[in-house]
């Protein structure tokens, strides 16, 4: 099965990329894997402090992948994964790509504002040429209709 690799952070447009990916997989029968990555530097405390924040950190994405799991499972028919990582989100990204053969399409969403397509559009653009799979951008301006139009 081809799964669609999509990223959850808190941007505006990973929500138009969490809606493409749903709906190509449902489309083409695939699946979704929906990668967190937290940073390391929200854990640069004592131990125990660190700690408490990382799994702090993990409930909130839990909660917030749930939301979209929830809209996937009951619009789409699709039942997502949840991946979560630590470390810069360029690094996890190519390392989840490269340790999961089953992902075939990575899932990007990009910024409307004018400081351009976003961190990670920019990013990995730059590291396509590595990569074993195809990037798809999906703007963040598109509307629900025209996105339903073009999966």
């Amino acid at each position: 099965m081809r799964k669609f690799l999509v990223v959850l952070d808190d941007s505006r447009e990973c929500l138009n990329a969490m809606r493409f990916a749903a709906m190509r997989a449902a489309h083409t029968g695939g699946g979704v894997a929906v990668l967190a990555v937290i940073p390391p530097e929200e854990f640069n405390h004592w131990i125990g402090v660190g700690d408490i924040m990382r799994e702090e950190a993990r409930e909130r994405i839990e909660v917030h992948f749930e939301v979209f799991a929830k809209w996937m499972r009951d619009k789409q028919g699709v039942d997502p994964e949840l991946v979560i990582r630590e470390g810069e989100p360029v690094t996890e990204i190519m390392a989840q790509v490269h340790e999961d053969g089953e992902i075939g399409v990575l899932v990007l969403g990009a910024g409307t504002d004018k400081k351009g397509p976003g961190p990670l559009v920019t990013q990995l653009s730059r590291n396509s040429g590595s990569l074993t799979i195809p990037i798809t951008i999906v703007p963040g301006d598109l509307s629900k209709e025209r996105l339903e139009a073009i999966t």
